[in-house]
């Protein structure tokens, strides 16, 4: 499967220490240089720019797409590079957070998920607890609708 990731996903599960389920449900990510850039930008976590000072062999950095398409200037440029590297190769999926992202993604035809969907995953797999990860999501910045967590914590309740 060929998937494609913005900032948010990575720096997410990176802070909350689970940044390895993107290699164990997808085998490689791609990313754009604007996102590797943003991930090791002063303003990001300590962790994930430690993270990405030495990255894995999984995490695969291409070349920024081009950048000018009027309907993708509302977003920021992690986001914007992320969907036409996803378009470029024809990704399986691409990994965003951010609603107006995902909302352009989803019009411009590419298969979406983000953090949550992710953890929703690897859960399923029976790979983490989701309440105790979902935990520590809750300790970040991380915004999402608290009825898509309530749904999911009752989906993966033990």
């Amino acid at each position: 499967m060929l998937v494609v990731s913005n900032t948010s996903p990575i720096s997410y599960l990176v802070v909350i220490e689970q940044i390895d389920l993107l290699a164990r449900l997808f085998e490689r990510i791609f990313i754009p240089e604007v996102v590797r850039n943003e991930l090791a930008a002063p303003k990001a976590p300590p962790v994930v720019r430690q993270w990405i000072a030495s990255p894995p062999s999984w995490l695969i950095v291409q070349a920024s797409p081009i950048q000018n398409e009027p309907d993708l200037q509302r977003l920021d440029a992690g986001e914007r590079a992320a969907i036409l590297l996803a378009e470029s190769l024809q990704a399986d999926l691409i990994l965003l957070d951010d609603l107006a992202a995902r909302r352009l993604a989803t019009h411009r035809g590419l298969a979406i998920t983000g953090v949550l969907g992710i953890l929703d995953r690897a859960a399923g797999q029976n790979w983490i607890d989701f309440s105790t990860t979902i935990d520590l999501l809750r300790q970040t910045n991380f915004r999402t609708s608290t009825a898509l967590v309530q749904e999911l914590l009752q989906k993966h309740a033990k």
